[in-house]
């Protein structure tokens, strides 16, 4: 089975397919997590894991160590290693017409 995100504080989980990145995933399933570049340099994306872990696409992007530490994940980079939870600012996409 699938990992599961979900987004706090609103509570909204989707399910992460194999690959995917937390914002790749949230994006398929019409959640919007704040994001610029996904490719972890501009941090615009910058959250708290709260529960789970994670594996980056790429070594060490745009955090410290200490911010690592702290529980700070960029999601454009984040895989998810089994059920995760995040506290990040996110909106359901606008469907346009």
């Amino acid at each position: 089975m699938n990992p599961i995100l979900t987004v706090q504080p609103l509570g909204w989980c989707v399910r992460v397919a194999p690959g995917q990145s937390l914002v790749e995933a949230a994006r398929a399933a019409w959640v919007r997590l704040r994001s610029s570049c996904r490719n972890g340099t501009c941090r615009a994306c910058l959250c708290r894991l709260v529960a789970g872990e994670v594996a980056c696409r790429v070594d060490w992007p745009g955090l410290t160590a200490e911010e690592r530490a702290s529980g700070w994940i960029l999601p454009c980079v984040a895989l998810p290693l089994g059920d995760v939870e995040v506290d990040a600012v996110a909106e359901p996409v606008e469907i346009r017409r």
